[in-house]
């Protein structure tokens, strides 16, 4: 396994990363177990989860199924969303950020977390408030290395400078959506994150399943998912590339990103230990400059293929991080 540096940390992680936010709801604890355990042989340490992933469950999971192999594993959890009813039971001021560390601690059954990431942004706590208490948290040697997730680029260069004039510790990681049907963060996150030393942590790199290489999935079926006709020819035209080469376009779209300037690591959500086994494969692939031209003559640089997920929630996102609606 070749390891690479969070950012321009020293830390050093798997170039896939275990996403566990459908531990407890579609994966179970057994399952969960086998997933950590096939993880950490095959050399696989980056575990990324939150405290909000199913009611809070999901933290507690991924403490069992890591077990005495804790030390191996970089665990990276993230904070911000409400977690209570009371008014101060969510955000990022410094009350709630220290609050929400204790308690991720607790359901971790950890001493330490290695990743602490603003889930994120709050725009009218101010960064000041949250960036020192977090830098305090990393003064107690409660968290190793803070992050945070869809900040635009102008929200993290004004981050990182705070951090930087005040003597604090710095974000070394973002996590963006970016796949092969979402090339938006290409266009100015990626340039900044690069410029900063702030390691892309792509989610969604399988576009929720568009580019599992399955005919539908189970989000179609109930009808919350809708693909359109765009969306499906790309996703075609990359399968014939795969096939070329001989891999799933799953692997194929994992193996294009793990490539991508910036990016540190994927997170891929595993439901199962199958699904690690077949992610991880994609790690031996490395595509051609051929291959590369060809990806980028069917979705070019910086694009976006409209409407390949349609939930609210993915359009706030992609409003609040500025790569389009």
């Amino acid at each position: 396994m070749q390891y690479r540096n969070l950012g321009r940390s020293g830390l050093k992680v798997s170039p896939l990363g275990v996403g566990t936010m459908t531990w407890g709801k579609s994966t179970d604890q057994q399952e969960a177990n086998r997933i950590a355990a096939a993880a950490l042989d095959r050399g696989i340490n980056f575990f990324d989860t939150a405290d909000c992933y199913n009611g809070g469950v999901c933290e507690p999971m991924v403490s069992a199924a890591l077990g005495s192999r804790r030390d191996e594993a970089v665990v990276a959890t993230k904070f911000a969303f409400p977690m209570s009813q009371d008014v101060n039971g969510g955000g990022t001021t410094r009350r709630y950020v220290m609050h929400a560390c204790e308690q991720s601690l607790r359901r971790l059954n950890t001493e330490w977390i290695d990743l602490y990431q603003v889930h994120f942004m709050h725009m009218e706590i101010p960064l000041e408030e949250t960036l020192g208490a977090l830098n305090d948290l990393v003064r107690q040697g409660k968290v190793r290395y803070i992050g945070c997730s869809k900040f635009v680029p102008a929200y993290l260069v004004e981050a990182i400078m705070i951090s930087r004039m005040n003597g604090w510790a710095q974000f070394v990681s973002e996590q963006s959506p970016y796949n092969l049907l979402d090339r938006g963060v290409e266009n100015e996150q990626a340039w900044a994150c690069l410029r900063h030393g702030v390691g892309i942590i792509p989610w969604a790199p399988l576009a929720t399943g568009m580019l599992s290489g399955k005919e539908q999935t189970t989000r179609e079926k109930d009808g919350r998912h809708r693909r359109n006709g765009e969306a499906k020819q790309r996703a075609e035209e990359l399968k014939s590339l795969a096939d070329k080469r001989g891999v799933t376009l799953a692997q194929f779209s994992l193996a294009w990103l793990m490539q991508r300037p910036a990016v540190t690591a994927p997170i891929v959500g595993m439901r199962t230990a199958d699904h690690l086994h077949a992610s991880v494969a994609a790690i031996d692939v490395e595509l051609t400059d051929a291959e590369l031209t060809q990806v980028d003559r069917i979705v070019p640089p910086g694009s976006y293929v409209s409407n390949y997920w349609d939930m609210n929630t993915h359009r706030r996102t992609r409003a609040a991080i500025g790569i389009g609606a």
